[in-house]
């Protein structure tokens, strides 16, 4: 198991999700990202918007989602 926060992770917030891999630590902070914009949070909207900008980008988006990646593979296990 790993931890990463939303912060680490292009987020707005020092919540923490733990997960076996990156892609279930992708889907917890998806999931903790729509929560967010339901209740409109303004930081997490700000952080989204910057997050819809790199989209844009497939290269750049793909480059962003392979270092959160590397990033995860490199932490310490829980």
């Amino acid at each position: 198991m790993k931890t990463m926060s939303c912060y680490q992770l292009g987020g707005a917030c020092a919540i923490e999700f733990t997960a076996n891999t990156f892609d279930e630590i992708a889907e917890l902070s998806k999931k903790h990202g729509l929560e967010m914009f339901q209740k409109k949070d303004a930081a997490h909207l700000e952080a989204m918007h910057k997050m819809q900008t790199l989209m844009q980008d497939p290269k750049a988006m793909g480059a962003w989602f392979e270092n959160k990646r590397k990033e995860f593979e490199d932490l310490p296990s829980n």
